[in-house]
């Protein structure tokens, strides 16, 4: 039996239909009809998921196809005395669990309620931001004048004057060529 049958017959055990069965392991619909007509190989992600969803479905015959499907179809084999008592050494007592403690336990977090309610909320103090009242431009502005300026680039003869520009403070500028 390949691997698509074996998906197949998992759909007909759960009693779900094929969306439905999409749905309960959180895949794409349309990856069932793909894997269940054999156009497309399930990724390994795909068998967890129907794995985690069933967990009464054995991984040898999920993978493999060998064995049986559920774990309820397996013979219990009665051990001994002697075995129970050997896996029992074997075995570390389980320790409880948070929720298993907080049940047990009826003051449980109790502590640690009051004192946040007697503790205030501190809040931290953030100053407004700097507000400078002097209007940047996007330029910097030039010490000189512009005709200091237009005199010095002048006086310059060994470098030839190709384009003069002016920018003004309200955004406009002036082009000027000799």
């Amino acid at each position: 039996m390949s691997l698509n049958e074996r998906i197949s017959k998992v759909i007909e055990y759960s009693n779900l239909s094929p969306s439905e069965f999409a749905d309960e392991i959180d895949v794409q619909r349309s990856s069932i009809s793909h894997i269940t007509s054999g156009r497309n190989k399930p990724s390994l992600e795909f068998i967890i998921k129907i794995k985690s969803s069933f967990p009464e479905i054995l991984w040898d015959w999920l993978v493999t196809g060998e064995g049986e499907m559920l774990k309820s179809e397996l013979p219990e084999v009665e051990l001994t005395t002697e075995e129970k008592i050997e896996d029992s050494k074997g075995k570390p007592t389980p320790l409880p669990d948070l929720f298993t403690m907080m049940k047990d336990d009826e003051d449980f977090g109790a502590e640690e309620e009051i004192e946040a309610v007697k503790e205030s909320p501190r809040e931290s103090f953030i100053p407004p931001p700097y507000r400078n009242q002097e209007n940047i431009s996007d330029s910097q502005r030039l010490e000189n004048s512009n005709e200091q300026i237009i005199n010095q680039v002048i006086g310059n003869q060994s470098n030839k004057i190709k384009r003069i520009v002016l920018f003004y403070e309200n955004g406009k500028f002036e082009s000027f060529e000799p």
